[in-house]
């Protein structure tokens, strides 16, 4: 335990962001640089000796809250990066992107606000990188077996490196230009800035891994050419197929879908393009989709400087406190406001898009919408609530529905499907097709970064016994687990 009265005499502070005005005028991290040190050790002595840890259940990775909170509060800063190494790959991702169910089932949550986990983690690894204690960890030795990942998201990452660090050979395939999947190209640069993902890159480059990008397997590579190459595969492909609005005037310029929007502004950012060629510069912007992405969209939009900006949801509007069927350690739906909706912008609940409205160009200048509610579990369209908003740039933001069907991926593998349309795995993460495994949204569905490492470090295990018999590797969870970050 940290401090014994911490909970009882410091208050709930968070990391202090950047003023609204100066940060929406470029794309660095909205945070204050360096803000949280001075009030870190503090807010981890809140951490209670609570005996039963239920932030462990919470989080999928299994982190070592309670123990990194203790270090941090001594500020033994080596020793608290050592404790968060320990169950988390990469804690500056998840320390800035993971929604913290950890502190939904915060014991000090049930009757205060719970201790600022997700502040420390991100405090403790900056540290980490700042003191040079964050360095390349090769295998002692090779097993002479080699590994496929394919793809370069949080799980293929995650597995690849702890493959790497248990002997193998392992070369990671990535389809886009750069490494780093949905973190690179869909995490805009105001909510993590890439420079964390290329010293993240630089160290696995040093421990042994290999990447290979711009190569989709399926279409550049045959995937069952692929599977012959290499002693075993793991698929970390995401689930990148869109969920779609089939409603009148879809088809008309400037409705995008979120990841043909997005990318093209980290593209910017990378120096690939001078100007975004989807840009709500000057426009009146729709966002449909109350999520992360579509929270995303918003905060990019404001810096490109858009007329409006309006996010719609199809849900009712969440409450601010937990619902009864939601209740402590659950990780529960409420409201909340992110740094890009503090930006500005209006957000509207229990909504539905009818059609879109173009003009003779065929460009899109308006969406139609209805107030919708739920009646016995059936959504209905409230009569005489329909209305006109202006809009020359429309984003969808609605999730996906599953992994890519269409580069040959999977029916050149033979891999089966579940009922969910994810690819199957068994309880080692193995698929049907022997040596093949899959990790991460490819086969548990659309979720969070958190669960994408925990399954690729899972995973990695399942491949390290399937070549050698045993394993040393941690195991976080299975695919069967369901705790309470779903």
């Amino acid at each position: 335990m940290a401090d014994p009265k911490g909970f009882l005499t410091t208050d709930r502070e968070v990391a202090p962001t950047r003023p609204v005005g100066e940060r929406v005028k470029d794309w660095n991290e909205v945070y204050v640089p360096g803000a949280l040190l001075p009030i870190i050790s503090k807010q981890a002595g809140r951490c209670m000796d609570c005996g039963i840890p239920f932030c462990h259940t919470g989080c999928p990775l299994g982190n070592l809250i309670p123990e990194w909170n203790d270090y941090a509060y001594r500020e033994d800063w080596t020793a608290a990066g050592e404790r968060l190494h320990a169950t988390n790959n990469f804690p500056e991702f998840t320390g800035r992107l993971c929604p913290a169910p950890c502190e939904s089932a915060c014991v000090l949550g049930i009757s205060q606000p719970a201790v600022t986990i997700k502040n420390v983690e991100v405090s403790i690894i900056d540290k980490a990188w700042e003191r040079g204690d964050v360095t390349p960890q090769p295998p002692e030795r090779l097993s002479g077996k080699t590994v496929a990942v394919i793809g370069s998201g949080p799980a293929g990452l995650a597995a690849a490196q702890q493959l790497t660090r248990a002997g193998h050979t392992v070369a990671v395939y990535e389809r886009a230009d750069r490494i780093g999947g949905l973190l690179r190209y869909g995490i805009p640069e105001f909510k993590m800035e890439k420079r964390h993902i290329n010293r993240r890159i630089e160290q696995m480059r040093a421990e042994g891994t290999k990447f290979r990008t711009e190569t989709e397997i399926g279409r550049d590579i045959d995937a069952a050419k692929l599977r012959k190459r290499h002693d075993a595969v793991v698929i970390a492909v995401g689930a990148t197929t869109a969920r779609d609005l089939p409603v009148p005037g879809r088809e008309l310029n400037g409705v995008h879908q979120a990841m043909e929007y997005l990318p093209l502004a980290n593209k910017v950012q990378e120096g690939d393009l001078t100007v975004a060629p989807i840009s709500a510069e000057g426009k009146h912007v729709v966002v449909i989709g109350g999520g992360d992405t579509g929270a995303d969209c918003v905060g990019t939009a404001h810096r490109q400087g858009a007329l409006s900006v309006t996010q719609l949801e199809i849900m009712p509007r969440p409450g601010e406190e937990r619902a009864p069927h939601q209740p402590w350690p659950t990780f529960p739906m409420l409201y909340k406001v992110t740094s890009a909706h503090e930006e500005g912008g209006e957000r509207i609940y229990s909504v539905s898009t009818t059609h879109f409205e173009g003009d003779e160009d065929g460009n899109v200048q308006a969406l139609h919408l209805i107030e919708v509610e739920f009646k016995d579990g059936k959504l209905e369209q409230k009569a005489g609530t329909e209305r006109r908003i202006p809009a020359q740039l429309v984003t969808l933001a609605m999730g996906f529905t599953g992994t890519d069907r269409e580069n040959g991926l999977v029916e050149q593998f033979g891999l089966e499907l579940d009922e969910r349309g994810n690819i199957a795995r068994d309880e080692e993460y193995a698929t049907n097709v022997d040596g093949v495994f899959v990790a991460g949204d490819a086969g548990r569905g659309q979720s969070l970064i958190v669960w994408a490492i925990a399954e690729g470090r899972s995973a990695a295990r399942g491949v390290d016994r399937y070549l050698t018999g045993r394993s040393a590797l941690p195991a976080p969870v299975r695919p069967t687990d369901r705790a309470m970050a779903v």
